[in-house]
């Protein structure tokens, strides 16, 4: 029952046992306890949207898991060919961008009479593939590092428990997974080997600040080709007079 408060609390017995206000505060306790109890639950992955009777808002996991939003950088994969093989062509790049340290890879080479069009073209490739997911601070630089769309983080995963610190270390067989990627650019939709390629390059390269230099395509190198001809004039420009 309500009651008006004193002004001076140290005149008035009530306000000085404490116990209405004890009172009051195990009947709001219980009050919620039993509303949680016995109230229907909402059971919406976004808590802070739930309507119901119980204002329980914990997930119940893993009954419960809450929705990741897009862009979630979630555990690695390594994402496969449609041969199946991983289309890690072992060029150290996620290793050496990656600041802990945790992505250790060692490199093989197909055999040149390999059948696989895929291996002829790429000739390296992963013989081990490891990332230990404990040191991993969940940057996202390998994945922005790699060439090939080798390695993702969209698994929209988080890394599980284990017993013992070699279950947080992933290995290819642990890694490999999720639909074959195949884009246009891949060398082996263009080429037939890792030869050099037949056709000759259609302008000759330089780099900036070297156009007195005669320009070579790499086929007429030793070939008895004549150098290619200046934008400016024919040949090389003669070379300035000396300042005295």
């Amino acid at each position: 029952m309500a009651y008006k408060v004193s002004q001076d609390p140290r005149t008035d017995i009530r306000e000085r046992s404490y116990v209405p206000e004890l009172l009051r505060g195990l009947a709001i306790t219980t009050k919620h306890f039993f509303r949680n109890l016995f109230g229907t639950r909402d059971t919406n992955t976004e808590v802070v949207d739930r309507t119901g009777t119980s204002l329980v808002t914990t997930v119940s996991y893993p009954e419960e898991k809450p929705v990741y939003p897009p862009g979630y950088r979630g555990l690695h994969r390594l994402v496969p060919r449609e041969d199946g093989k991983p289309r890690c062509v072992a060029c150290y790049m996620c290793a050496t961008i990656c600041p802990a340290q945790c992505i250790y890879i060692e490199a093989g080479e197909y055999a040149p009479e390999s059948d696989e069009s895929q291996s002829r073209v790429i000739e390296k490739y992963p013989t081990q593939f490891v990332i230990d997911e404990l040191r991993c601070i969940v940057c996202g630089l390998c994945v922005e590092a790699c060439p090939k769309d080798a390695i993702r983080m969209d698994t929209y995963e988080h890394t599980k428990p284990e017993y013992n610190r070699q279950g947080f270390v992933f290995d290819i067989p642990k890694l490999l997974k999720g639909p074959a990627v195949s884009h246009p650019s891949d060398p082996w939709n263009k080429r037939d080997s890792s030869k050099e390629p037949h056709h000759a390059h259609k302008e000759a390269h330089t780099r900036i600040g070297e156009g007195l230099v005669q320009l070579k395509t790499p086929h007429s190198v030793g070939a008895g080709h004549e150098p290619a001809k200046l934008a400016s004039g024919e040949g090389v420009a003669p070379n300035p007079p000396a300042h005295k």
